[in-house]
């Protein structure tokens, strides 16, 4: 079990500033707009559907593609640490000056690596409710919150334990970047996911 490879390999995945990049490619700097963050959310109030689903599949594709690695190199507990390390990535990446988002969709594309079934569960809550009531953030927050309540019903009580650690990290993402207080907009900080 290589954990320590797991890690960087997932870290340098994370790192990558996908949204960032999608919203220059359309003139848009996501550090000077919306609420400063560089993540998928942003780049939706920013850029509009139609042209931000690149930046989703991109941080998802992040914590996908690490904790497929992590499983390679060691199983499922080396892949819950390169799904934290892409998320860590994410959230101060190498290659944006530590300037990162808060890790959702890093830590949702991990978790069809982690648990596909109980992923592809929320997945598909997520568009029911997004339909249901027309908004695609109501849909994403009810399929990250019943993520665990699906997985555990599927997968055992430890790997729950370790999805609660990774949605910690999200947590205390929020708390931080709220508490440093970038410049955001009334606008932009009323509209967080």
């Amino acid at each position: 079990m290589d954990y320590g490879v797991a890690i960087v390999v997932g870290y340098l995945l994370g790192s990558i500033p996908v949204a960032l990049l999608v919203a220059r490619r359309h003139g848009v700097d996501l550090y000077a707009t919306g609420d400063g963050n560089p993540g998928a959310w942003n780049a939706l109030e920013q850029l509009g559907a139609r042209r931000a689903w690149p930046a989703f599949l991109g941080d998802a594709a992040k914590g996908t593609a690490a904790g497929l690695a992590g499983l390679a190199l060691g199983g499922i507990w080396v892949a819950y640490a390169a799904v934290a390390a892409a998320m860590l990535g994410h959230a101060l990446p190498a290659f944006a000056r530590l300037r990162g988002g808060k890790a959702v969709m890093t830590f949702v594309g991990g978790a069809f690596a982690l648990a596909p079934p109980a992923a592809a569960l929320a997945l598909a809550l997520c568009v029911v409710v997004s339909l249901s009531v027309r908004a695609f953030a109501w849909g994403a927050r009810a399929g990250v919150a019943a993520f665990p309540l699906l997985q555990l019903a599927l997968d055992p009580v430890a790997r729950v334990a370790a999805t609660g650690a990774l949605m910690s990290l999200i947590g205390a993402l929020f708390l931080v970047r709220r508490s440093s207080g970038p410049a955001t907009s009334a606008a932009g900080a009323g509209r967080r996911a």
